[in-house]
């Protein structure tokens, strides 16, 4: 699969490009790669959707600022682009109205929809929004998961139209099957044309004669859906991803919502998650830091054994490189910093106060602190710059 390319690039614009900029370079693309006017360039629908896409994600507020922390991941981390699901009906739909009725191509667009440049209009159905719960090990990796959603879903019987069986419709006689009523009124700057929803069929073009049985006239059911969804390593607590799609159908016909899943981060028994690193605390007793040992601290892999030098000092970071979290829409990954306290006892049987007691005065246990030696915190700072 082609790596998909920049939103701003496909536009042509800056990163900080405004409203209204990003508007215009869309319009331009897409009369240029308009299907209509490129029947002998298989390419040009491809490019038409593209832009359709960026547009999608970039004219919206919410969406845009997603986009500009995360990159493609946050739109179409769940397996689809903000806007990749899309057919040509849905991008007609969503943005058709950027070109404005009256402009000298809302014709282009109206008849792609199917009937001229006053032609009804795809509806498009609700969004669903969910929280989903992720492990350390889940957002580190990245995870195949399967969400049970209850959602409004097309009714097989009827196809969707709200008929018995599929068939019990006729076109409506006060639109011609418009969905639109259009009135030319007489001003003192000549005759204005004014469309307005049919009150009729509200906007459908179409009269059910007959309901369905099953979803009683409403085209769609409620349902219990499971969709599967790939979360994309490296995500955060927050973050939202979007799926095209797989939100509400509308009643009677028309495009579904999307589905916008809310990333939930579970605290982690033992890993604190800072940015790409993950941080674990090991306590060792002053004699092993003495001493040096070998100990096993938990990773997001399961347990690595670690070496603890001769005369180790509290506050020092050991760093297991490639232990973090996959960096997000790209292929380098964080690390684990293990940082090392050093445990003192509470309490003391009468032969360990002994034994301590009478190496209280030894050269070696007096501190002798290093001038060259690094505090905790110049030390964190060092291993975050």
């Amino acid at each position: 699969m082609a790596q998909k390319r920049d939103y701003y690039e496909v536009l042509g614009v800056a990163k900080g490009a405004a409203e209204d900029e990003i508007k215009k370079a869309y319009r331009k693309l897409a009369i240029k790669y308009h299907p209509d006017k490129n029947p002998d360039d298989p390419s040009a629908e491809d490019k038409f959707k593209e832009a359709a896409e960026a547009y999608g994600v970039l004219s919206d507020a919410q969406k845009r600022q997603q986009y500009d922390r995360f990159g493609h991941a946050a739109m179409g981390g769940a397996g689809a682009g903000a806007a990749g699901g899309f057919t040509m009906d849905d991008i007609f739909s969503q943005f058709g109205d950027v070109f404005g009725e009256g402009s000298p191509f809302g014709d282009i667009f109206g008849q792609a929809r199917g009937g001229g440049g006053g032609g009804r209009r795809v509806r498009r159905g609700s969004d669903l929004r969910i929280k989903l719960k992720l492990t350390l090990q889940e957002i580190a990796e990245g995870a195949d998961k399967k969400i049970k959603v209850k959602r409004y879903v097309t009714c097989n019987t009827c196809s969707g139209n709200g008929s018995k069986n599929g068939t019990s419709l006729k076109t409506c006689h006060t639109c011609n099957g418009t969905g639109q009523i259009r009135k030319v009124v007489n001003t003192m700057l000549g005759q204005m044309v004014s469309s307005s929803t049919c009150p009729t069929c509200n906007g459908e073009g179409k009269i059910v004669s007959e309901r369905c049985d099953v979803c009683a006239g409403e085209g769609r059911l409620l349902e219990d859906d499971v969709i599967s969804l790939k979360v994309p390593g490296g995500v955060s607590d927050g973050m939202q991803l979007s799926m095209s799609g797989k939100g509400n159908v509308p009643p009677r016909g028309g495009v579904a919502g999307d589905l916008l899943i809310l990333v939930e981060e579970e605290e982690d028994e033992n890993l604190k998650r800072d940015g790409n690193n993950l941080v674990f605390g090991l306590h060792v007793s002053f004699i092993e830091a003495a001493l040096g040992t070998q100990v096993e601290v938990p990773t997001i892999d399961g347990k690595a054994k670690i070496s603890i030098d001769a005369g180790t000092q509290a506050g020092k970071i050991l760093r297991l490189k490639g232990k973090g979290i996959k960096e997000l829409n790209g292929y380098g990954r964080g690390d684990q910093l293990v940082h090392i306290n050093i445990w003192t006892p509470k309490q003391l049987s009468t032969e360990e106060r002994a034994t301590l007691e009478k190496l209280r005065n030894a050269p070696n246990f007096q501190p002798k602190p290093n001038k060259n030696e690094k505090g905790f915190f110049e030390k964190m700072k060092d291993f975050f710059q």
